[in-house]
């Protein structure tokens, strides 16, 4: 189903297939966008992009958000009901090429961890998002664990926690399915948009400056 949507966009603002003036343009549900084009509102640490990640190497070349559409409204969405508490949406990693996919396998060969690029993940079609939320200092609330701890301190249904980190928890968790997103069970700060486990995986790359 495409939607339409009223905006001046440069080529920069989509993928290569897109065309190059910028128009009145329809975007499909399913075309890769950056969020950074529809939205300014959101804070960025993109760990994948640096050393600072359970690999301990830099898997992108540049980091950047990329997702589907649909991913992309629905994250807006939940952006602004976070607003709306005085929150903001912090991004950790969004859309995963395959080929960076492989790249991680290869590095930490245990689908544990990492899935497997055979079946991929939705990651790899652009329909998971891995985030939390920061107050309006910029500081992140305490959700018990670091992003990428691998341990059942991450899961979801993870009782030892402090009163306030189960509560920062359930604010995350509540609207984000509001907005359309499904919890991922054994991280806390993965999300993945309903039905996007539809998407074919894709190895679609950004251009990086």
């Amino acid at each position: 189903m495409k939607k339409c949507l009223l905006l001046l966009l440069t080529f920069a603002a989509l993928p290569v297939f897109a065309q190059e003036l910028p128009q009145q343009i329809e975007i499909s549900d399913t075309t890769f966008v950056n969020l950074k084009d529809f939205s300014k509102n959101f804070v960025y640490d993109m760990k994948y992009a640096t050393e600072d990640n359970f690999l301990k190497t830099k898997v992108y070349d540049c980091s950047e958000c990329y997702l589907r559409y649909k991913t992309v409204q629905a994250l807006i969405e939940a952006n602004e009901r976070f607003i709306k508490k005085g929150y903001k949406i912090k991004i950790f990693d969004c859309y995963r090429p395959l080929d960076i996919q492989k790249k991680m396998f290869a590095i930490i060969f245990n689908p544990i961890y990492v899935a497997d690029p055979k079946k991929g993940s939705i990651h790899n079609r652009g329909g998971a998002v891995d985030l939390t939320i920061v107050d309006s200092t910029g500081a992140a609330l305490d959700m018990g664990t670091k992003f990428d701890f691998f341990g059942p301190e991450a899961a979801h249904d993870f009782e030892n926690l402090t009163d306030i980190q189960k509560e920062n928890r359930r604010i995350l968790r509540k609207t984000m399915i509001r907005s359309g997103f499904r919890i991922f069970e054994s991280e806390w700060w993965h999300y993945n948009l309903k039905n996007a486990y539809k998407n074919k995986l894709s190895n679609f790359k950004w251009k990086c400056d």
